[in-house]
């Protein structure tokens, strides 16, 4: 539930519209305090979207807004 949620709640940090076979993006979501990314990917003919990953953002990786990556 808390993807859907991420799905329906979350915000578009990332757009990969070159993406095959579909368009995909990332969203970014808090779940309590914590921060979950979800990539997914849309089929915007058949109105389908694939959940891709799910995962919570670690923060040794991601700025303090966990909307940017930190430089490696």
């Amino acid at each position: 539930m808390r993807v859907h949620t991420a799905l329906a709640d979350g915000e578009v940090i990332a757009d990969y519209p070159d993406d095959t076979p579909y368009h995909s993006m990332l969203i970014l979501a808090f779940v309590g305090k914590r921060p979950l990314h979800v990539v997914v990917a849309r089929d915007d003919s058949a109105r389908h979207c694939y959940v891709i990953t799910a995962y919570v953002a670690d923060q040794t990786l991601w700025e303090s807004d966990f909307r940017t990556r930190k430089p490696t």
